[in-house]
């Protein structure tokens, strides 16, 4: 009998992902252009089975999407900047209304709700310093109830994975 792991959802039910299925996830993150027929081979699982159980971990959410990862620097979008936020008023009504003016945004590739002295971590790509000047000036200073931003420039990435180990 495989062995399973319980994978704790946020709707508090419980799913459960066989040594089988963790296998299946480690290739499609490595490659998620990876045939069923390739995934098969090195599960040692048929392909019927292992399309089944890749549409299951679709359908239940565990996977979300596949994904194309670029090089920055190689589509013009050279400067990263980590932006620290923290609002003027701390209700629902002011966080979701940042919230949907950040969702526009598209030089923020990611935003992180945080604690401590901000309340938002966005990771924002720029094609350069103007460019940059520009999304905060014009975009980012504009967005209702902002208080303070601070800026940090990536000087360089040391490790950038979307793997999850387990």
């Amino acid at each position: 009998m495989p062995k399973t792991k319980q994978i704790a959802e946020s709707t508090s039910s419980n799913l459960t992902l066989d040594d089988k299925d963790l296998a299946i996830l480690r290739i499609l993150q490595q490659n998620a252009r990876a045939t069923v027929k390739e995934i098969s081979d090195k599960v040692l699982l048929s392909t019927t089975p292992v399309h089944e159980r890749i549409k299951r971990m679709e359908e239940q959410g565990v996977i979300r999407q596949y994904a194309t990862l670029l090089d920055h620097s190689k589509v013009k979008k050279g400067l990263m900047v980590i932006c620290y936020v923290s609002l003027k008023q701390h209700n629902r009504n002011a966080g979701e209304r940042f919230i949907k003016s950040i969702l526009e945004m598209h030089e923020v590739i990611e935003c992180y709700n945080i604690s401590g002295e901000f309340d938002f971590m966005l990771k924002v790509v720029a094609e350069n310093m103007d460019d940059y000047y520009n999304f905060h000036v014009n975009k980012l200073s504009q967005a209702e109830n902002l208080g303070h931003v601070q800026s940090v420039f990536v000087m360089g990435v040391i490790k950038q994975t979307h793997v999850l180990v387990y």
